[in-house]
């Protein structure tokens, strides 16, 4: 989260609009976790482009499934970190 917070610091002193993912200081519930799951596919909706933030090239599964949301609603994407091969 420290890697976002400073992206999202960095972009929004450039001007540009950022809608980051959301987050939490203690653990969720699964219900919550569907909640934000599908929160952030509605936030890449209103993107005009996806920035994966990626420190190392780590890909999580949530963020797997949002990359393959923003390429079929044809997202442009990039990543703080050299980008995995598509799959």
């Amino acid at each position: 989260m420290d890697e976002i917070r400073t992206v999202n610091r960095d972009l929004t002193l450039a001007g540009v609009i950022v809608v980051a993912p959301g987050e939490a200081d203690e653990l969720i519930t699964d219900k919550q976790k569907k909640t934000l799951d599908a929160l952030h596919l509605r936030k890449i909706d209103l993107a005009d482009r996806v920035l994966i933030v990626n420190p190392g090239g780590y890909i999580g599964e949530s963020t797997s499934r949002e990359i393959d949301y923003a390429r079929a609603t044809g997202k442009p994407i990039s990543f703080t970190d050299p980008a995995p091969a598509a799959t």
